[in-house]
């Protein structure tokens, strides 16, 4: 009998990456794709469906896959639906399950927000194993957050809740927000926001720095983290910048919920003691004092791409479940 495997799938704002995990969370191959390449979702789906149809074939194993599970930037786990997400130029509501489905035979899909997925990796493969509440943070193109309290996601009754990223941090003169709205975390804390906010340094500051030397426009996150290693002043005040503005934000999420951990994954949290050291001193100052001591601050235990597939293929599974016994006790959404 052939081994069954369940497809993961992590839209991001930059990459869409894609694996082939099998019964025991193991990722046996995994992939990507550009996730902006294409502006018509149907052409993004159907690179998508070819790039998972070469792997399957390279790892024999096609036919193989009982269940698809998909993490996406305000994913709804009850509707299967993207819905207006900001950095997705596919219209206000996607139906991506469907879509998914239809394109590779009816296999039973699932999705939920591509955060969600990254906690649901992390919970049952990473840092979090054995925690039944804590806050999962991805900093990435955007800001995302999944909340598990008492061992399970927060949905919410419209599938949306946890969208931290968009939490306002800055109530006056805050930057827009590709949600529409102005000051969010999300303007600031992302990789996106790091160049946001060096490009707003080098144009009100005058001091020398080697940032200077690049065209303003094109500055990444990458070519800040790069300059303050190397020492650059004002590079290294922009990671302070951000670091305070992330740190008080958690400690404002901590009231909320009171996690045994906040999580922090993706490439900004790789930054080591250049993000986290003012991050954890505003943290510390923020705090409300019943909570000091109490919520330890972490780095994902995965590698950047697993702990959403692997998350997002527990998903998977569930969705075979669904397809296969109805009666599950699973979220029902009355039209």
């Amino acid at each position: 009998m052939s081994k069954p495997y369940v497809l993961g799938i992590d839209i991001g704002g930059t990459n869409t990456v894609f694996g082939i995990v099998d019964a025991r969370g193991q990722v046996i191959a995994s992939d990507s794709i550009k996730t902006l390449k294409h502006a018509n979702f149907d052409d993004y789906i159907e690179e998508m469906h070819q790039g998972v149809e070469r792997l399957l074939k390279a790892y024999e194993a096609e036919d193989k896959i009982h269940g698809i599970g998909i993490g996406a930037p305000n994913g709804n786990y009850y509707t299967g639906e993207i819905v207006k997400a900001p950095n997705l130029p596919w219209g206000p509501v996607v139906p991506l399950a469907e879509k998914v489905s239809k394109i590779f035979g009816g296999i039973p899909v699932a999705v939920t927000n591509d955060a969600n997925a990254a906690a649901l990796g992390e919970m049952t493969y990473g840092a979090a194993r054995g925690m039944k509440d804590f806050i999962m943070i991805t900093l990435g193109t955007g800001v995302g957050s999944g909340i598990v309290v008492n061992g399970q996601l927060v949905y919410g009754h419209d599938g949306f809740a946890g969208e931290l990223g968009h939490v306002i941090v800055k109530r006056n003169n805050g930057r827009i927000c590709g949600c529409g709205r102005t000051g969010c975390l999300e303007t600031y804390c992302s990789a996106t926001g790091v160049a946001r906010t060096a490009r707003e340094f080098l144009e009100i500051r005058t001091e020398p720095s080697v940032l200077r030397d690049l065209q303003i426009e094109d500055i990444t996150s990458k070519d800040v983290y790069d300059a303050a290693v190397g020492g650059d002043k004002l590079a290294k005040e922009i990671f302070e910048y951000t670091g305070t503005i992330l740190g008080q934000a958690m400690a404002d999420m901590v009231a909320f919920s009171s996690p045994q951990a906040i999580i922090l994954f993706g490439g900004l949290a790789k930054s080591g003691e250049l993000l986290m050291r003012p991050l954890k001193e505003a943290f510390d100052k923020a705090i409300l004092p019943i909570f000091r001591g109490q919520t330890k601050i972490l780095l994902s235990e995965l590698k950047e791409s697993d702990a959403a597939v692997l998350g997002a293929s527990a998903l998977g599974w569930e969705a075979k479940y669904r397809y296969e016994a109805p009666v599950a006790n699973l979220p029902v959404v009355e039209e």
